[in-house]
């Protein structure tokens, strides 16, 4: 059984209808790319996959999402467990008010580790992950809102990592940032789809093409089209997707 598995996801803000009976397993160790135009309830569905659509107000969900054969929505999950389980990139990137090792530190803290020689290894062993480490590695005392915008997304990225999730989603985790940082994201990604399950919502088909190995493609709220992102790209079955694709809708 894959990682995630979501059956008949109906989510609605207020009575307004943002997903209807969406249905798709996600690869593991892939990289999925949410495509559609804006406004098709793509980060609607990548929030439902750590429950941060608890967080917004109005909204209802109804449906599965199964992460490891347990679905989320069940009372008795534990939120924080699951969110240690499934690392979260914003569009843009929120480094905690701290020095750049209590960033990465954070996490390990919260659930319990205190032993300062592991924790020294985690920070090291995330920031290198992510790139980061030869850029910062004489400096992480120093305050994290100091780094770039693109190496501050590279540090959110670390602080995800270091609590050892098993997914990884980013809700256009590039889209705040220049063509360089994207790109040295984009390819940490691509690196770290051999450990992790990764889900990107993107707007950039360029990107989508660039990244992906399966494609879940979205609108107006419907799952229109899914597979492997050569056969989605190459030869779309839905007339719907054929027109995004061909820059026909927005």
């Amino acid at each position: 059984m894959p990682h995630i598995s979501i059956r008949d996801l109906n989510v609605s803000y207020d009575g307004h209808s943002a997903l209807r009976g969406v249905s798709v397993d996600i690869p593991d160790r892939q990289i999925t790319a949410i495509i559609g135009p804006s406004g098709c309830g793509k980060t609607t569905l990548l929030r439902c996959c750590n429950r941060l659509i608890d967080l917004t107000e109005g909204a209802k969900v109804d449906g599965s999402v199964l992460i490891d054969g347990v679905n989320i929505f069940d009372p008795s999950v534990d939120i924080i467990a699951l969110r240690k389980k499934t690392g979260y990139l914003a569009q843009r990137p929120y480094p905690l008010p701290m020095s750049i090792y209590d960033n990465v530190a954070y996490g390990p803290r919260i659930h319990g580790l205190k032993d300062r020689r592991q924790l020294d290894q985690i920070v090291e062993h995330c920031l290198r992950a992510t790139s980061l480490w030869s850029e910062v590695k004489d400096r992480l005392r120093s305050p994290a809102a100091k780094l770039s915008v693109g190496q501050q997304q590279r540090l959110c990225l670390a602080r995800a990592l270091a609590v050892e999730p098993e997914v990884l989603l980013g809700d256009e985790p590039t889209s705040a940032l220049d063509p360089i940082s994207a790109q040295q994201v984009e390819k940490r990604l691509v690196e770290l789809k051999a450990e992790y399950t990764i889900v990107l919502v993107t707007h950039i088909l360029r990107q989508a093409k660039r990244l992906a190995d399966y494609v879940v493609f979205l609108y107006l709220g419907e799952l229109v089209e899914h597979g492997p992102a050569g056969d989605v790209f190459q030869n779309p079955r839905d007339a719907r997707t054929k027109a995004y694709l061909g820059g026909e809708v927005s």
